[in-house]
């Protein structure tokens, strides 16, 4: 399960490390510690990116319909897709640790690691929604 780990670790780094950042906490993993802060840097970069995406969307929303009323309806269901997909993400995430030791720092950054995935996968299938 740590090689599994390790390998899903580098695939988020490649594309959670192409932010505006210069140094990152993923610049040198070569212990377990720095392969967790790694982790947890690549989930919070991936969820901010999600965020954006997200609100990018509900601009486009707006921006695209020439009714209101029809832009508000959208955004509620976008609001509310939003919602559940966030709570599948944390279930699925949670069923594919399940194997990790509980409460140690290996189910944390494979916790992480698997957000941070499904988390980019999510922002681009957003940005690809109302594209003119």
């Amino acid at each position: 399960m740590k090689a599994l780990l390790w390998l899903a670790l580098m695939g988020v780094m490649t594309g959670a490390q192409a932010g505006e950042e210069d140094s990152t906490p993923c610049d040198t993993v070569d212990t377990d510690q720095q392969a967790y802060a790694c982790a947890a840097f690549n989930r919070h970069t991936a969820e901010r990116e999600l965020k954006a995406a997200f609100d990018d969307l509900l601009q486009r929303v707006n921006e695209q319909s020439a009714d209101p009323a029809q832009a508000r309806e959208l955004n509620a269901g976008l609001q509310a897709a939003q919602t559940l997909w966030i709570r599948l993400r944390e279930a699925d995430c949670k069923l594919e640790t399940a194997a990790e030791k509980r409460g140690g720092k290996a189910l944390e950054a494979a916790l992480n690691t698997c957000l941070a995935q499904r988390s980019d996968d999510r922002s681009e299938y957003l940005q690809s929604l109302a594209q003119p």
